[in-house]
């Protein structure tokens, strides 16, 4: 169903989830008007079969000290199967290039950056300021480029599957540019 949409919940603490989910759960709810639906989720919850119903999927972020998700990568194995789309934000960018083999490495980010788009995603293209706030970057290497497509100059910011439709980013839309989440949701 293209119009309902899953938000996952990675966060460990309830507290998170205010900072960090339910601005994505208003942005949704502000688009009911538009035909869309949602439903959240924790990552501890999903199954395969219960995804199916869904045309696009939401990875929301988390707390800089919150990476528990990454002690339990093979609970989303079914990113790999999923058919719909996929947008990954910060511990959701982790989270998709760590299933497919990508490398992590150790950076921390904290605050208002800006940064190059270097063509449209969702949107964003050129000069942004985009709010981070994570520990864990991607590191750009051989791997990640025969399997996504960077959209962002310099550090790893934005990127897409070669293949499929998954999308990532680095930073947190729902702070600064919440329109990209809109037109996520509004792809067709």
């Amino acid at each position: 169903m293209k119009n309902k949409l899953l938000i996952v919940n990675v966060c460990r603490e309830k507290l998170h989830y205010f900072e960090f989910v339910k601005p994505i759960e208003d942005i949704a709810r502000g688009m009911a008007d538009d035909g869309i639906y949602f439903e959240t989720k924790s990552y501890k919850n999903i199954k395969q079969g219960g995804i199916k119903k869904f045309g696009k999927i939401i990875i929301c972020g988390t707390s800089l000290k919150d990476f528990e998700y990454l002690h339990h990568i093979k609970r989303f194995s079914w990113i790999k199967r999923y058919k719909g789309s996929i947008l990954g934000i910060c511990a959701g960018m982790q989270i998709i290039c760590d299933i497919y083999r990508c490398k992590l490495e150790k950076n921390t980010d904290i605050g208002q950056k800006l940064i190059s788009i270097n063509k449209n995603f969702f949107g964003i293209e050129g000069w942004k300021e985009v709010y981070e706030l994570h520990n864990y970057s991607i590191k750009k290497d051989r791997r990640l480029g025969n399997l996504f497509d960077i959209f962002s100059q310099g550090s790893i910011d934005a990127i897409k599957h070669k293949k499929r439709e998954i999308y990532a980013v680095m930073f947190h839309p729902e702070v600064r540019q919440k329109d990209l989440i809109r037109n996520f949701v509004m792809m067709l």
